[in-house]
């Protein structure tokens, strides 16, 4: 069934509006965003759906067809969170947010529903929060850019739902473009277009460990970065190079010291994947996708068995150049650079050597960059 005939079904009347906003997939830069540093993702074809109708009263009803049609409300005049229905915290801290800048929101009606992967490292909580974001600044007319809803959406999952992110997953959902991945300079957010190297897809392999960032350590590491940045004294690790990390690791207590160790040389490789990708040098940035890796195994520790596993699988695949987990860590997937006569064969036999492996069967996909958020029309 559509989304707009759900929607009638459901709340007597067809929506005014329909909006998406894409899951993405981070090529290269992990951990670096929340260390004002460099990341590479791409928007993915996999999106949430939010269709929308404006009510006379200023009441928000929502709901989630992918949590069995759970409903949710709140008054906008009284934002507070719901952790029974906790899908609904993004929608709700998004309209808190966009409160607190001092726009005025009407009340809406809202179905929810979409096909990215949740706990996946796919980014679909910063899809809903971006279409949360984008919809209401279209139901509303709000005057408000696309960095903007990403400022909106970071600070709703910093400060409501309560996960200290980086702006990353939010700026690229807003803000990609298809067959592009972005450059995004988390400094400043200026950003730019890169194309993806020609002859290979990007293949994402769900390894189906889910991981809730809140009850992470991913927190935990966000604090010990900015602990690095202040023993090595400067403003953010962004700010050191690798030949000073080199040089005064040894100054830091060693956990420190890899953590620091990992955004630093994970900034470089970001900035080098951008040159290969731009001389279309396909096994250059596999090996940066590699390196990162073992960098986010053994130096930021964030991945586990059943990521490391599939990896190691995907490394032993024809045409495959490069493998990493991808996201936050702990569980969810990896992304994987595979040349565009493998793909086929690639999907099937990591897919079979993983089940062998693991006795859990992965979701994966061959996506397509795709573009930000917007509004659908007929």
């Amino acid at each position: 069934m559509d989304i707009q005939t759900e929607f009638k079904k459901i709340f007597g009347g067809l929506p005014e509006k329909i909006f998406r906003a894409p899951g993405l997939v981070n090529l290269l830069g992990e951990h670096t965003d929340y260390n004002a540093g460099f990341v590479l993702p791409m928007a993915i074809d996999r999106a949430v759906l939010i269709a929308a109708r404006r009510r006379a009263d200023r009441v928000v009803r929502m709901i989630a067809r992918d949590f069995d049609h759970a409903r949710s409300e709140f008054s906008l005049d009284a934002i507070t969170r719901d952790d029974a229905h906790a899908w609904s915290n993004y929608v709700r801290g998004v309209a808190a947010m966009l409160h607190a800048r001092g726009y005025n929101l009407p009340g809406v009606d809202l179905l929810i529903r979409g096909d990215v992967p949740r706990g996946s490292g796919l980014s679909s909580s910063a899809a809903l929060e971006v279409c949360a974001a984008t919809m209401f600044a279209a139901i509303a007319q709000l005057d408000i850019s696309k960095i903007e809803i990403a400022q909106v959406c970071q600070r709703a999952e910093n400060e409501f739902v309560g996960v200290q992110c980086g702006i990353m997953d939010q700026f690229a959902s807003a803000r990609a473009r298809a067959d592009h991945a972005l450059l995004i300079d988390c400094r400043d957010l200026t950003h730019e277009l890169v194309a993806l190297p020609r002859g290979a897809v990007i293949v994402v392999c769900d390894t189906m460990k889910r991981r809730g960032l809140v009850a992470s350590e991913y927190n935990t590491r966000r604090a010990e970065c900015e602990h690095a940045a202040r023993l090595l004294g400067a403003p953010s690790l962004r700010d050191v190079s690798r030949e000073e990390i080199a040089r005064r690791e040894n100054e830091l207590p060693p956990v420190i010291a890899r953590r620091a160790r990992h955004v630093i040389t994970e900034n470089a490789r970001v900035l080098d994947a951008v040159i290969a990708a731009r001389q279309n040098d396909l096994a250059a940035f596999g090996r940066g996708m590699n390196e990162s890796h073992a960098s986010l195994r053994d130096d930021f520790a964030v991945s586990c068995a059943e990521l490391d596993a599939m990896v190691e699988i995907a490394r032993g695949q024809r045409g495959c150049f490069g493998a990493r987990l991808t996201g936050a860590g702990f569980g969810g997937c990896t992304v994987n650079l595979v040349a565009e006569d493998s793909v086929e064969e690639f999907c099937a036999q990591v897919a079979r050597e993983y089940a062998s492996r693991v006795s859990v069967a992965p979701q994966i996909y061959a996506c397509r960059a795709a573009d930000g958020a917007g509004e659908i029309f007929d």
